[in-house]
Formats: C-alpha cells, structure tokens, sequence
C-alpha cells in the first residue's frame, strides 16, 4: 500500500509538471531596474517592507514568466518619452533577462523595432536605419534580430517567447511598413513590406532561439482589427505560435468584447495559443482620457478593490478558453514611493494602474490574485532529476511560501519530502 501510495504521488507530480507548465502569468518589468536603482520602497499589502529581489518576491505569490522590451537605440528618443520608460537598450535587457532567467522564470523578450515606443499611432523606423529600400530594411532588422539574440544567449538570457514587433496592428517600420489591418495600403506602406519586415525578424528568430514560442501581438482599438488583421497575415505566413493581445478596458471595452474575440481566434485557428500580452486597470485617478469611462464597468471602480474585482472578473473569463495560456500585466513595478521627486523614474507622470501604489509603496490586492489564471506556478522548475531551486511546492505544484507547517507530503529540492 506504501509503495501505491508513492507511485501515485509521482504520478501526480509528472501530471502536474505536464500541466501546469503550460500556463504563464506574470508582468512587464522592463523598468523594475531603474525603480530598484532609484532605492523605491516596496512593501507588501499589511505594510511591511519587502526584503531582498523583487523578482523573487513576484515569483512567491505565484508569477512564473515575465516580458521585457526592447528598443534599437533609446538615447535616440524624445526627453518626454525616456521620462515615460524609453531607456531599455540591449544591455540594459541583457541584464534583466539574465535575472529572470536565474530565477527560474519564462522569459518573454518584446522587440520594438524602433528607438521609441510603438504602438497602433507610432512606429517610427529606427535613426540608423536609414534606407527606404524594403529589401534593405528586411535584412537590417534580421540582422539586428540575429545579432540582439545571440548576444542575449552569451549572457544567459535566452528568451523562452519572442515578439518580432510591439502593437503591430498596423505594420512596422513606418512609412514603408505602414498599412491597414485589413490588408490596405497606408500613406505610401504596404501590407507586403510589413510582411517582409516580420517574417525577417521571424527567420531570425527562428534560427537563433528554435525553442522559442513567436508572438504576433496586436492590440484592441476595434475589436475587428484582431481578426481582420490574423486573417489578412497568413495569406504572408503562418509561421508564429502565439496569438498576443494587449487589452485595456478603459480603451477597448468590456469583458464581453474580449470574449468574442477570443471566440473568434480560437475557431479560425485551433493550432495557435492565445495570450494576453499587456493588460491594467487603474487603482486610482481613472484616465481622463479614456475611451470607456469608469461608469462604463460599475463594478470596477478606480480602487484597490475595484482593481481586485477586474482582476478576477477577467482571470475568470480566460480561464473559460483552454487556448489562453498567457497573462501578464504591464508595469506592474511603478512605484515612485521613496523616490526623491528630483530624481523620478518617471517624471512625466505617475503609473496609477500599476500594482503598487506610489503614495505609500503598498502592494495592491490584484498582485496576490494574478496567480488564479494558473493555478500554480513553478512546477516546471521541479523535476525527477533533481532541480535545485529552494523553494516548496504542494505535491499538485503549488508554490508555497516558506517550509510548510502541515504534515504532509511536499516537493524540495526535486525530491518528495514527507513532513510529519
């Protein structure tokens, strides 16, 4: 009977390692460094000061995976938009990425294409990208791709996803690369060179990192932007894995809205995983310029419990849909709190849908509820080989926080450990 008893234990550890591996939830931490340089003071949400790396404490509550961006040449952005967060160069993400990767986390890597940032309104074409020649440019950025790879994989900073662009609904590398999503030309670009610039940078992608997952991301603006632009992309190729969207409900609308795209995706391409690449909600002075007011969701006031509340109400929807296997919020590290105001992360303007408040550096509740899209996190770092990684696991992979207390039976070290 002890030995059953044993047997199914490991049973369950395989099933679970098999499991939930497969689900990813965590945040874009791309200025955490400058916060932590900065000397911000984080703490926890009864107050008390969070000791040691950061990244360790977001993978304690759960978090397994986090996304950085990267730009071609950040010093070559405005005043105003280095002041919003344009500082990653490749150093910089070099960095960071190795940190993620010593913590046993997913590291998602976020390719701008850009010196600034792009989204649906900008995608300026790098300064020292200087040709208008589509062909040149493709071969520019696949060259800069290999380049930016190889360097992230000699300083052990190998990126398990990779997004060949951010926010592309509307093409990359503008003019040439500019373009409707439903395939129309724009103001001089075309569909066919933004074609041209992706599959360069997946080629490249491709070759250097071949176990990375590709990520296509677009983002919400109009919900018929998704499909229309999905179903415009593989008359040029099919050659990505993951379906990324960036959802704000404050500029996209409402949780139902959400749903029916992902509906959609699922039935015009079972093979792909979905993700929600960048998401938020504010926990205070809900954005004036919003699209959809704060009445619009009465549920979700711009508190810390209304924050809460869209956190579970939108980890229940994903959780509805076996092909969304991705969640991470974006800046969830703003924290000017103990920052001099001479000396600001972010001078421009404070980051009130982060998930610290930056009056007081307390945590807000929805960065303990973010590991439910899971379940669990971590167990992909335990295995019947051995791994060591320090931390406690239930024997259904959850991750505890601290040597359990309970009797039981427990994961340490890669090895079933009995607490008696």
């Amino acid at each position: 009977m002890k030995q059953l008893k044993l047997l199914f234990a490991s049973c369950l550890l395989l099933c679970a390692g098999t499991m939930y591996a497969q689900k990813y939830v965590g945040g874009d931490i791309s200025l955490l460094p400058d916060y932590e340089n900065a000397n911000a003071k984080y703490k926890d949400q009864n107050g008390s000061n969070i000791s040691g790396d950061m990244i360790q404490y977001f993978k304690q509550q759960g978090w397994n995976a986090m996304r950085v961006r990267l730009f071609v040449d950040p010093s070559k952005a405005s005043t105003q938009h280095q002041n919003e967060g344009v500082r990653q160069d490749l150093d910089y993400v070099k960095a960071l990425g190795r940190r993620i990767k010593e913590a046993g986390l997913a590291f998602m890597l976020d390719f701008h294409y850009s010196d600034t940032w792009t989204d649906p309104g900008k995608h300026s074409t790098p300064s020292a990208w200087t040709s208008t020649d589509p062909d040149v440019l493709a071969q520019t950025l696949k060259e800069y791709t290999v380049n930016c790879l190889n360097e992230l994989k000699a300083a052990g900073a190998e990126p398990d996803f990779v997004q060949p662009g951010n926010e592309i609904t509307y093409g990359m590398l503008w003019p040439t690369g500019h373009c409707y999503p439903n395939g129309g030309d724009y103001n001089g670009g075309t569909f066919a060179n933004f074609a041209k610039y992706l599959k360069a940078g997946i080629e490249a992608i491709r070759a250097i990192c071949p176990q990375a997952k590709i990520v296509i991301q677009t983002e919400m603006s109009r919900s018929t932007n998704v499909t229309n632009f999905y179903n415009t992309l593989k008359n040029y190729t099919n050659d990505y894995d993951v379906i990324g969207i960036s959802y704000y409900p404050y500029y996209h609308g409402t949780l139902e809205t959400l749903n029916s795209v992902i509906n959609k995706l699922e039935t015009a391409y079972p093979g792909k995983k979905i993700q929600i690449v960048e998401t938020g909600y504010y926990h205070k002075w809900y954005p004036d310029g919003a699209t959809y007011p704060v009445s619009t969701f009465p549920t979700w006031p711009a508190t810390d419990d209304g924050q809460l509340q869209f956190t579970k109400d939108l980890i229940a929807t994903l959780n509805q849909h076996d092909s969304v296997d991705g969640l991470y919020w974006w800046f969830p590290e703003a924290n000017e709190y103990g920052v001099p105001y001479t000396n600001a992360v972010t001078p421009s303007g404070w980051y009130n849908a982060s998930l610290f408040d930056n009056e007081t550096g307390k945590a807000m509740k929805a960065l303990y509820e973010l590991h439910n899209f899971a379940g669990t996190t971590g167990i992909e770092n335990v295995n019947v080989n051995g791994n060591v990684n320090g931390n406690w696991y239930t024997i259904d992979g959850r991750l505890l926080n601290g040597k359990p207390q309970q009797r039981g039976i427990y994961i340490n070290n890669g090895r079933k450990v009995i607490i008696k």
